[in-house]
């Protein structure tokens, strides 16, 4: 279920076409919602243990099942790193979800834009399939649909059933942190991250636990716990992006 790719090439190749896109981006999108200026009480993140993910793929079939994603469509991917004393390591990726999000800055009728908890959204209903955010994201998280998906989705029942409707054809999609589990949860009193029917799906299939998810503007939750005992790092945080998927390093 893994992609070979170092990640040293994975970066590099982010960082030249996506950083000179962004600078374009930022200045031609004048009518792009970047953000929401409304402050929330949440701020949802993910920590992802390189140390703990086994390359299984698990994530990835769930993800397909709770979102209907089209196989070879994935909004979850694995990738995999450079061997850490010679065992292999992988990298997981999924939106960053970012606090300065490009593709949400390049969009030019706002179909793109980031919510006030800091989920970074699509509305597909205005979206007008030009692909700026695709070719703007520095990361890859995001696949286009050529084709209208017809398929029945091989991922279903065993990984999850479908709980958002299917994507038209002529967008680009992605992760969305399953809002539709966090929202629905927290309307029931859950909380995301600890409880598995509030939590991204890709975080409860997770066998070895590698994935933690949580809200970062509560010192009790697990990631703020996470972030504050173990060294971290961003996918190209030089970017300015403010990734909201931490990882934490296999270290030999």
């Amino acid at each position: 279920m893994s992609t070979k790719i170092n990640r040293r090439d994975f970066l590099r190749l982010a960082g030249t076409t996506g950083a000179a896109l962004i600078v374009l981006g930022a200045k031609t999108a004048t009518g792009a919602q970047a953000s929401v200026t409304q402050e929330s009480k949440h701020r949802w993140a993910m920590v992802i243990d390189q140390a703990k993910c086994t390359g299984c793929g698990d994530c990835t079939m769930a993800c397909r099942a709770s979102n209907d994603v089209a196989k070879g469509k994935e909004w979850n991917v694995v990738l995999q790193d450079k061997p850490v004393g010679g065992k292999p390591v992988y990298l997981p990726r999924p939106c960053m979800h970012c606090e300065h999000p490009p593709c949400a800055e390049v969009c030019p009728v706002g179909a793109t834009y980031k919510r006030d908890d800091g989920i970074v959204m699509m509305d597909y209903n205005k979206c007008i399939g030009c692909r700026y955010c695709e070719v703007a994201c520095p990361y890859g998280a995001r696949v286009f649909n050529w084709e209208e998906n017809t398929q029945p989705n091989d991922a279903v029942p065993q990984w999850g059933t479908p709980e958002i409707v299917r994507r038209p054809r002529g967008v680009p999609e992605k992760c969305s942190f399953c809002y539709q589990r966090i929202d629905r949860g927290l309307e029931q009193g859950l909380t995301p991250g600890v409880d598995r029917r509030a939590t991204p799906a890709c975080v409860v299939a997770c066998p070895a636990g590698a994935r933690i998810f949580g809200d970062l503007n509560d010192p009790e939750s697990n990631v703020s716990k996470w972030l504050k005992a173990n060294d971290h790092y961003r996918l190209r945080a030089d970017l300015g992006t403010e990734p909201r998927v931490y990882y934490l390093a296999k270290r030999s």
